[in-house]
């Protein structure tokens, strides 16, 4: 029974760099321990389990899925593997936390989110900066009205890759790569957090060699003539912050805004405070705490990253690509 159970038996899926972060954030978590981990290659499971102490690695993503002793998934494969191996996980009665962005587009966000709800599992878009104890307090901020009427919001993500390999999740067309799903994702959910859904975007990018957005830009424009301004870039590493002005004062997070740990608020005739608020371990630990919570308590969504709004970003990204003309495999399929 779910208010008998005190602690969850994580299991995760794919073991590259984000793999690797989950690991860590669960050390910091109270209600979560790392019990198996899968990989299409049981060495490097192996390996990888070895390095941080789990109990047991599979040399399939189907065997972990399969296992008894796993409550939850964190699926962290290149997102062009999202909604297949997700769904592989909730078919098995598995809770899945799938890594940001939830999948390619939203055809497979909503099939994800049907096929949570015929298995009564708990499904969660791994957008792992709303867990953030200083998100938590920006969006007190914005509830209180201390900023007056919320008019505009400034965000940008971008850095250049040590690796311009083609054929890197960055780059492959067949790994759905290029700058926004993979980091313009994080200044398009801070601008639903704040606004919502944008009621018209203007948009153009910069398609590389491999036919993926190497940069591109975002104007939304909401039904009460708020805006926001957003960027991303596999070109150059850009600022990193993100500025909330209302008609009272503004916000500013610090770099890096996707992890936020300070951030300036400035009103009007005040003298500007600033509010810092440390990682208690690498960050990735409270949305893990926060799924755990849910779970144990036998939730089925969360109301920090609900499913409808995951949905909802997923079809702007759509409507961006398709103003750009850019194609992924799976969009055919």
């Amino acid at each position: 029974m779910f208010f008998m159970q005190k602690q969850i038996r994580w299991g995760i899926l794919g073991l590259g760099r984000i793999a690797r972060s989950f690991a860590e954030g669960l050390k910091h978590t109270s209600n979560g321990t790392l019990h198996c981990v899968g990989s299409r290659d049981l060495n490097k499971a192996m390996t990888f389990a070895k390095e941080w102490k789990v109990a047991h690695s599979s040399g399939s993503y189907e065997e972990l899925a399969e296992r008894q002793d796993i409550d939850a998934v964190y699926v962290a494969t290149p997102h062009s593997e999202h909604a297949r191996l997700a769904t592989l996980c909730m078919n098995h009665g598995k809770a899945v936390l799938c890594e940001k962005p939830m999948a390619v587009n939203a055809l497979q966000v909503d099939s994800m989110i049907r096929c949570a709800k015929e298995n009564e599992v708990l499904l969660m878009e791994g957008m792992w900066t709303r867990f953030a104890p200083l998100m938590v307090e920006i969006r007190k901020i914005l509830r209180s009205g201390a900023l007056g009427e919320i008019k505009t919001l400034q965000a940008d993500f971008g850095f250049r890759p040590q690796s311009r390999d083609p054929n890197s999740r960055l780059f492959s067309k067949t790994l759905a790569g290029g700058s926004m799903l993979d980091i313009g994702v994080y200044p398009i959910s801070l601008s639903f957090m704040v606004f919502g859904k944008p009621s018209k975007i203007i948009t153009d990018c910069h398609l590389g060699e491999t036919g993926v957005d190497e940069q591109a830009a975002y104007v939304f424009k909401y039904p009460e003539n708020q805006m926001a301004v957003l960027h991303s870039s596999l070109q150059a590493e850009t600022a990193q912050e993100a500025f909330i002005s209302g008609t009272e004062g503004t916000l500013k997070i610090h770099k890096q805004c996707w992890r936020p740990q300070k951030i300036t608020v400035t009103k009007k005739g005040l003298e500007p405070e600033v509010i810092s608020m440390p990682f208690e371990g690498n960050g990735f630990n409270y949305e893990a705490e926060s799924f755990g919570k849910l779970f144990l308590a036998g939730e089925k969504e969360s109301p920090i990253m609900p499913l409808e709004e995951s949905l909802s970003i997923h079809q702007v990204m759509d409507e961006i690509r398709e103003k750009w003309g850019m194609v992924y495999p799976m969009d055919e399929e």
